[in-house]
């Protein structure tokens, strides 16, 4: 989904002085891309200046300890090979052959032969992965990166999955993102990555034999499994006349509800939570000319984890964009096209969006006998109670060295970052996690970037 970057800075191709490459990148640009000449330890390197997620300005980007930053949702890259480091990149930078000649440093032609292979110190027969959302693609893209060459099958009865998720509450809902930017990898990908995307439910695991059962009936055997399950979408729980109600989690999810925003005669919604995702649907819809209702019952939206002054500033922009809150309310019952709160208010709606949270999806862990206390119990390494079962995103209750206390965080680049982790264990690196986690939320013109983990605020400023 990265776009055209608007070419800046020299040409390198003439080359340029020496002495003015530092470890802080150069842009210029080399046959109509743009790209980052760098010094590390004396030696220059050129890799392209685009994030591979986004297309954001790499330049713009922290570096550190001869790595770049993405400056709009975090990706890592290295400045020496271009390589992704950390999610949500999702490619590698190209790079090109960089000649140091006279006081001048020239950058040659594209250098295209593969990053020395990697060797795992542990190679189980087989890896199997539960879910193939944000933590399970990344970990089976990692295995490839790490070396890993048996078979990796990843299962999930989504028939979209892998998607780019936070695109479908922002501007995929809103009409402003193309579809064919929505699914993070085509087949081919993972045909060429030797991924098998298995469309299918797992009912069970058993620890003991090492195989899963998929609800076709058919028994996959694993040397390691990787649960990645996520979490499914509290559902709206009052009586209803004909009103219909959808919630947010998968592209069909998505795709329905710009189905009844664009149907004829539509032109009002209700939002029931104040939530990041109610807010963002919120948000969407008005972007499509819909009469936005949000229905919450806390004083202020984002109050308790962002603080009241915040929570100020969210409403007002809602509001200054013509969305309608009736903060301190419940709905109470749907009726045919209309809403019913807790105090008699009735709204008339086309349909109604429910964003009132999630629950980590953790009845196929707690089959097998895994703890989950408070989500997938798992170790600083992410793995759980049992050996060779490791869990990641939405589900892994993990021991964060930053607060000193067990959390379960529902970040989507979060969830990539421990599924990268995860499989990095599963090849014996004993990688601790210790990642911070982050996430943005996008409202209209206005984006929010949340870094850190915090139950609730305790000051603003």
């Amino acid at each position: 989904m990265s776009t055209a970057p608007t070419l800046s800075g020299p040409d390198f191709t003439k080359g340029v002085p020496a002495a003015s490459i530092t470890a802080v990148p150069t842009l210029g640009q080399v046959e109509g891309q743009a790209v980052l000449l760098t010094r590390i330890d004396g030696v220059c390197h050129a890799v392209g200046a685009t994030c591979t997620h986004y297309g954001a300005p790499l330049v713009e980007g922290l570096v550190a300890d001869g790595a770049v930053r993405c400056p709009w949702h975090h990706a890592c890259f290295s400045l020496r090979t271009g390589e992704t480091l950390r999610a949500p990149a999702l490619f590698d930078l190209p790079r090109w052959r960089v000649e140091e000649r006279d006081g001048l440093v020239f950058v040659r032609e594209p250098i295209t032969e593969s990053l020395p292979r990697r060797t795992p110190a542990r190679r189980p027969e087989s890896v199997v992965i539960v879910g193939a959302g944000a933590a399970g693609n990344a970990a089976a893209e990692t295995l490839r990166r790490e070396g890993y060459d048996g078979p990796i099958t990843m299962v999930d009865p989504d028939p979209s999955a892998p998607v780019d998720r936070p695109n479908l509450s922002k501007d995929y809902l809103a009409g402003t993102a193309q579809p064919e930017w929505i699914p993070l990898h085509d087949e081919q990908f993972y045909h060429g990555q030797r991924i098998t995307l298995v469309r299918a439910r797992v009912t069970r695991i058993d620890a003991d034999t090492h195989t899963a059962t998929l609800d076709n009936g058919q028994l996959l055997p694993w040397g390691a499994l990787i649960l990645a399950t996520g979490a499914d979408p509290v559902r709206l729980a009052v009586p209803n006349a004909g009103t219909p109600v959808y919630v947010l989690r998968t592209l069909a999810d998505s795709n329905a509800i710009i189905a009844a925003a664009t149907a004829p005669g539509a032109s009002r919604v209700v939002v029931v939570g104040a939530s990041f995702i109610g807010l963002e649907v919120a948000a969407s819809l008005r972007a499509r000319g819909l009469a936005v209702h949000v229905v919450a019952p806390e004083a202020r939206p984002l109050e308790r984890v962002m603080g009241p002054a915040i929570g100020d500033f969210i409403r007002s922009l809602h509001e200054e964009h013509g969305v309608t809150f009736h903060l301190g309310h419940t709905v109470r019952e749907l009726g045919v096209r209309s809403a019913t709160l807790d105090d008699d208010t009735t709204i008339a709606a086309d349909f109604v969006v429910a964003g009132i949270g999630v629950r980590p999806a953790v009845s196929l862990a707690s089959w097998a006998k895994l703890d989950v206390s408070g989500g997938v119990v798992v170790d600083e390494y992410l793995e759980t109670n049992v050996p060779g079962i490791f869990a990641a995103g939405d589900i892994a209750r993990w021991p964060d060295r930053h607060t000193g206390s067990p959390i379960r965080v529902e970040h989507w680049v979060l969830a990539e970052r421990q599924g990268q982790v995860a499989a990095r264990n599963v090849l014996g690196a004993q990688q601790r996690f210790d990642a911070v986690p982050f996430f943005w939320s996008q409202h209209y013109d206005v984006t929010i970037a949340y870094v850190g983990h915090a139950e609730r605020w305790d000051q603003a400023d």
